[in-house]
C-alpha cells in the first residue's frame, strides 16, 4: 500500500457538493484551474499536447463509506462501485477534464466537477474514447510514427 500526497489542488467554482450538476443528462462544462505544486511542476512537460485528461483526486470532505447505496436520481439502490458516489472505501474521483492552456504549474481546464480546493493525485492522458477528429494525443503520436519507420529521428 502508499500513502497518497497531493500533488495540487482544484480551483473550482463549486464551494458545496450541490452545486455540482448529477444524474442523468448532468453537463459538466465548468472551467476550473489545477494548480499543480512546483516540485511536481516538471512532470507537466508536453501534457499541452493532449486535449484531456484524467484527474485522480480525492472525496477530501466524504466520511465512512456505504456498499450499497441509493443516488439521489435513483429509487433503486445499487452497489458504490456502479455509482459515482464520494462514498466509497477508498474516496477516490476521477474526472476526465479538457486542456485548454498549461502556465506554468496551472492548468486551465473544463469540465471539473470536484468542489474547490479538492487535492489532486495524479494526472494521465486521457487516450480512450475522445472520437479521432477531437483527440490530440500528444508526444504519442510521433513515438507511434516512430515506431511505424514513418518518421526519421533526427
Amino acid at each position: 500500500m502508499f500513502t497518497p500526497i497531493a500533488i495540487g489542488y482544484a480551483r473550482t467554482p463549486y464551494k458545496e457538493s450541490s452545486q455540482i450538476p448529477k444524474g442523468l443528462g448532468a453537463r459538466h462544462d465548468a472551467e476550473g484551474i489545477l494548480d499543480i505544486h512546483p516540485e511536481f511542476a516538471p512532470g507537466l512537460l508536453d501534457i499541452e499536447g493532449f486535449s484531456h485528461l484524467f484527474v485522480l483526486w480525492c472525496f477530501h470532505r466524504s466520511a465512512g463509506f456505504d456498499l450499497i447505496g441509493r443516488p439521489p436520481i435513483e429509487t433503486k439502490q445499487h452497489g458504490v462501485f456502479a455509482t459515482r458516489s464520494p462514498r466509497r472505501p477508498n474516496p477516490i474521483g476521477l474526472t476526465v477534464v479538457e486542456l485548454f492552456r498549461h502556465d506554468g504549474g496551472a492548468l486551465h481546464v473544463r469540465g471539473v466537477d470536484m468542489l474547490d480546493g479538492t487535492p489532486i493525485l495524479d494526472l494521465k492522458p486521457y487516450m480512450s474514447s475522445i472520437p479521432m477528429e477531437s483527440l490530440r494525443r500528444g508526444w504519442l503520436t510521433e513515438a507511434e510514427l516512430r515506431r511505424d519507420g514513418t518518421v526519421s529521428t533526427p
